[in-house]
């Protein structure tokens, strides 16, 4: 398996952030970063933006029905991590960080879904950034409260008309999200939970930036 990974800001700074994106993230990915370094006041950044393969498998942790359209999720995710290990951040797929960099994972929608649950599989992420993730896949909120995260700050955001759908699984992604947010404030996670104005459309780029400054920021 292997992505387009597409990097921005300074290759050798001691801290990265990986970003999972389709072709529409990258539209604003330059403006998206550029707000990274003005909200966090941190301007020795370097971005790692991974094009993903097929949105629904490479960011699924496990198989799920659809929930629009007709494509199904897969569970490519285990994939997508060890690349992401072995390929973007240069760390090893064991238990133990080996290297001198901060990195950081974060992502929109889906990219948010998969930058949570990384923060489960692995302690190479110091911070999670997740913007309006998916939370209402099945049977995620169960998976937190069975594990530890790993991740020391967990940013966990959502539009405040989101759960306003006539979809009936992603309506639940409001009460998804205060469980979230519930489960890691049990766990003593350094986490905040911000709503947004709008539905899940709404300024994705502005969204993620906003999810990456405070995850840095808070780790100093």
């Amino acid at each position: 398996m292997s992505f387009q990974v597409l990097s921005f800001g300074n290759l050798r700074s001691d801290t990265l952030l990986v970003q999972m994106v389709d072709d529409h993230d990258l539209e604003g990915i330059e403006r998206e970063f550029a707000l990274i370094r003005e909200l966090s006041g941190r301007e020795d950044l370097c971005l790692k933006a991974v094009r993903v393969n097929s949105w629904y498998r490479d960011l699924s942790p496990w198989p799920a029905p659809a929930v629009f359209g007709n494509e199904d999720f897969g569970d490519g995710a285990e994939d997508t991590l060890a690349f992401l290990l072995k390929e973007v951040t240069g760390e090893p797929s064991g238990p133990t960080r080996s290297g001198v960099k901060k990195i950081y994972i974060g992502g929109y929608s889906l990219a948010g879904l998969f930058a949570l649950w990384a923060g489960y599989r692995t302690d190479c992420f110091a911070g999670i950034a997740a913007a309006s993730p998916s939370v209402w896949f099945p049977g995620f909120t169960d998976y937190m409260k069975e594990r530890e995260i790993c991740a020391g700050s967990v940013y966990l955001s959502l539009g405040d008309r989101e759960e306003r759908t006539r979809n009936a699984v992603m309506a639940k992604v409001g009460e998804r999200i205060r469980d979230a947010y519930e489960v890691l404030q049990s766990a003593g996670v350094n986490c905040v939970l911000e709503w947004n104005e709008g539905n899940h459309f709404r300024e994705p780029d502005v969204r993620t930036a906003k999810a990456f400054a405070w995850v840095l920021r808070s780790d100093g």
